[in-house]
């Protein structure tokens, strides 16, 4: 009965986080621009201050710093779940303050580190990305995440249930489902926020060759603390104190004295046997 209270209380309550009358789709290409962004928190406080970046259809781009840098805080603010006091952001050259949030939403796939899976099959968890996609549509987004193998080997196919929160499923595997997802919902720009972290071999190896094909044609932000998995990257944002503190790529950042370069000689260091 208290429960029931609580939840008649919320469905109760009038949302006020809504669309402007005149807000406009999203556009179906393009990518990213930031500029000189700043947001904070009820404290008062910056999170990110005076944060620029940028990146185009066919570009991956790396997002690394160190706890608190303020990395989740801007992919908050792509998604429009937090509104900047200073700046603004792009999204294929429209300011997303002006788009509808819902199209917004669909326009950018975030796949995160810990991917919620829902206790349904395999079909249904990937369909999830675009629930009006044929069993084609979908067999090709797990052929691009390199999920159909595995997928088609366990009994049931994509019928097998995943469990709660894909609890049936390993963690390399329930990753590659999630970006399958993603992939289904063909979003401009996709999001891999520590996607290949505490993954075996195998696993991170497949997630990387999916993630480097998508970025041929779409723009990718990779956020990542394993700095090895942007060597490929088109360019590297480091963030600290939620400022751009060094761009580059993997080559130029580790040519400076910067944080890049201590950032991975540490992670060199432990690395070593």
């Amino acid at each position: 009965v208290g429960a029931t209270t609580r939840l008649l209380e919320l469905a109760r309550l009038e949302p006020t986080d809504l669309d402007a009358p005149d807000a406009t789709p999203a556009p179906s290409t393009g990518g990213v621009t930031i500029e000189d962004l700043e947001i904070a928190y009820d404290s008062g406080v910056p999170v990110l201050s005076g944060a620029s970046l940028r990146v185009e259809p066919g570009e991956l781009v790396g997002l690394v710093g160190r706890s608190g840098a303020g990395k989740s805080t801007l992919v908050a603010a792509l998604l429009r779940f937090l509104e900047p006091r200073r700046g603004r952001i792009l999204l294929g050259g429209q300011d997303i303050a002006s788009l509808s949030k819902t199209s917004l939403r669909r326009a950018i796939a975030v796949v995160p580190q810990d991917p919620a899976l829902f206790p349904a099959s395999i079909l249904e968890n990937i369909r999830y990305g675009d629930p009006t996609a044929s069993l084609e549509a979908v067999e090709d987004a797990a052929r691009r995440a390199h999920a159909h193998d595995f997928i088609t080997a366990l009994p049931g196919g994509y019928g097998a249930p995943v469990g709660d929160r894909g609890s049936k499923l390993s963690g390399g595997q329930r990753q590659r489902i999630a970006l399958a997802r993603a992939l289904l919902a063909d979003p401009s720009v996709l999001i891999l926020d520590e996607a290949t972290s505490s993954q075996d071999a195998e696993s991170e190896a497949a997630i990387e060759a999916a993630i480097t094909a998508f970025a041929r044609t779409h723009a990718v932000i990779v956020i990542a603390h394993r700095l090895q998995t942007l060597m490929d990257a088109t360019r590297i944002y480091v963030l600290d104190g939620g400022a751009v503190a060094e761009v580059g790529t993997h080559e130029e950042l580790l040519t400076r004295s910067g944080l890049y370069q201590h950032l991975y000689a540490i992670q060199d260091r432990r690395s070593e046997p």
